[in-house]
């Protein structure tokens, strides 16, 4: 969170992209031999019938009779907005078998690729802005893989690139059918909200769809997912089915999985549809300072911004209200725990949040953990609080080389804090509030990079919350992401989504309760949380943050997500009816914006 206006946090993220590109280079190679028995497989390479064969992303296509290298006719594709201009095109291969893919190129930054290979999917790219220059790549096929889709693509804002003479030279595959019914469909995990299936793998599928009594709740690339949003206590029937390009197998034999009984991390009394916000409590910028007696009743979870740490490494967090200096109107310290009582008593929930822009925290020994738990609680017990906001950012939380599975980390930073925060529900008990405000850098990119930074940057901040996310799903209150100060996010559909319209927050909203492969790696899915687990953050006025959504976006995104209305281009995978709110950095903002946030979640939602 920021405690000045507008900053792009994900210029690191762009950075980061940006070198990675300068340093890879291109792959520009010919073609190696092939054998006798194995041919060309693509349909229309050259393009000389136009498209045919060929699906690009949002009619970002054409074909063109100049520039071109063979043939009468080339590719011309047309990058717009949040659009790379993706062609692709999907075609029937044997398994384990070894591909050789090829194409001509111009243009500023062009990418060519193969997906769903079974094994590692490869792509390459090049800068060619003046000249045709080839890329080549291979990869070999897995032991169920059938099909490929091979694509070419563009980068955001670039110019029209071109492509010509695309191939892919190996072994033709057997036409596509039907995959066989899944067996072996057993509950491996239960909760008193989820449980977590697994069945036997299917050859030729490559997907697979869960159905509770009849209707679809998940898909999964492999074999096992977790169904979420159940009821404590309750018995649930699930089937599961095998896909591929040519269909859908019939349904699996049904297997019956009864919840536990209640008790992880609930919603500790909160109202069904929730409106978080940021109360500026030891600052003051350009939004003015607000006393917390002053806080409408909109705002059903308070959160005080911010204690910080005395030193990165220190674990010691201090908090104080804003100096009369810098803040002429602040209330004294009996008037701020009186309001604090009184909005409590009033079914509010007031927390200390911890973090944020200037406030790095890093608990890299024991003893920093322990003087986090010492001092936190000391800040809560001080002011009679409900609970803790972690909003750690920039360097608090990163990954070890060790970290490749998120379920158990190594770091001695995620670590320590996992225990930390253990601790502190301990101490407190059940009505012990914990809510997280990650932004996507350190969550929804650990889709394409956990771990490592996009293009080798190698930044172990990716997706670095997950593991503690994962650890403390049964403790935690409410994730809300923040969905602004962001570049473009690839979503479950491979499509990047960019901040600031209702696709963004649909997009990563569905990722969190959807679940989703972490780093590619469909034997490492993150679960997804309960929907009364999630709120959407936002800024709530232009100053706040760059991707300010507009009332009318907000509300079509809460359509999509609650109702599956709106969707747009996104479709989600579930109807989260039980999604908990909005969460907006911040209160102050909002009142300096005429409360034009706070008053659109009263009148959506009827409050």
């Amino acid at each position: 969170m920021e405690r000045t206006g507008t900053v792009v946090r994900f210029s690191r993220l762009l950075a980061v992209c940006s070198a990675g590109l300068l340093a890879a280079g291109a792959l520009v190679a010919s073609a190696p031999a092939v054998d006798a028995a194995d041919a060309d497989l693509v349909r229309n390479g050259g393009f000389e019938a136009g498209l045919d064969g060929w699906d690009c992303a949002n009619s970002s296509g054409a074909a063109v009779t100049a520039p071109k290298r063979t043939g009468d006719y080339a590719l011309k594709a047309t990058p717009a907005g949040s659009d790379h201009a993706k062609c692709s095109q999907t075609i029937t291969v044997k398994p384990n078998s070894s591909y050789t893919l090829s194409a001509w190129v111009q243009g500023s930054y062009v990418y060519l690729g193969a997906s769903g290979t079974g094994t590692t999917d490869v792509s390459t790219w090049t800068q060619s802005p003046d000249a045709w220059k080839q890329l080549t790549t291979t990869f070999t096929t897995g032991p169920s893989t059938t099909s490929v889709s091979v694509y070419t693509h563009g980068w955001y804002g670039t110019p029209d690139h071109y492509v010509d003479d695309l191939t892919l030279i190996g072994p033709g595959g057997e036409p596509v059918v039907i995959p066989a019914v899944p067996a072996g469909l057993k509950t491996t995990a239960l909760t008193s909200t989820s449980v977590a299936l697994s069945w036997n793998a299917v050859s030729g599928a490559s997907g697979y769809n869960v159905y509770r009594g009849g209707t679809k709740v998940a898909t999964a690339t492999g074999p096992s997912a977790t169904v979420t949003g159940l009821t404590p206590s309750t018995a649930y029937s699930f089937q599961v089915t095998a896909t591929n390009a040519a269909g859908e197998s019939a349904k699996s034999a049904a297997v019956t999985a009864t919840t536990t009984e209640g008790g992880g991390g609930g919603d500790t009394k909160l109202p069904a549809r929730a409106l978080v916000g940021y109360l500026h409590s030891s600052f003051a910028n350009g939004s003015g300072y607000t006393r917390m007696a002053d806080v409408p009743d909109s705002w059903d979870v308070i959160n005080l911004a911010f204690g910080e740490p005395t030193s990165v490494t220190s674990g010691d967090i201090r908090f104080s209200l804003c100096p009369v200096a810098e803040c002429p109107n602040v209330e004294s310290e009996a008037e701020f725990k009186a309001a604090i009582k009184a909005k409590q008593a009033a079914g509010k929930k007031v927390l200390i949040s911890i973090g944020g822009q200037n406030g790095q925290v890093q608990l890299g020994t024991t003893a920093a953990r322990d003087a986090f738990v010492t001092s936190v609680s000391k800040i809560i017990d001080t002011y009679g609080l409900d609970g803790l906001d972690i909003d750690f950012e920039g360097h608090s939380l990163s990954l070890d080389t060790g970290d490749t599975d998120f379920r158990s980390p190594t770091s001695p930073v995620i670590v320590n804090l996992i225990s930390a925060v253990k601790s502190l529900k301990a101490k407190y008990g059940s009505d012990f509030v914990l809510t997280m405000a990650p932004e996507t850098f350190f969550v929804q990119l650990g889709y394409q990079f956990y771990g490592s930074g996009p293009w080798g940057g190698q930044d172990p901040r990716a997706g670095a919350y997950l593991p503690v996310i994962h650890a403390l799903r049964d403790d935690l209150t409410l994730l809300h992401v923040q969905d602004y100060n962001s570049g473009p996010i690839m979503g479950l559909d491979n499509q990047y989504h960019t901040m600031g319209g209702a696709d963004f927050h649909i997009a990563m909203t569905d990722m969190l309760l959807a679940g989703f492969p972490v780093a590619g790696d469909t034997t490492k899915v993150f679960p997804g949380l309960r929907p009364d687990q999630v709120a959407i953050g936002l800024p709530a006025s232009t100053q706040a943050g760059n991707g300010h959504t507009t009332p009318a976006e907000v509300n079509k995104a809460l359509n999509c997500l609650i109702k599956k209305t709106d969707c747009g281009s996104y479709q989600t995978h579930g109807t989260w009816s039980d999604l908990r709110g909005l969460m907006t950095w911040s209160i102050n903002w909002d009142r300096f914006n005429n409360w034009e946030f706070s008053r659109n979640f009263d009148a959506y939602f009827g409050s």
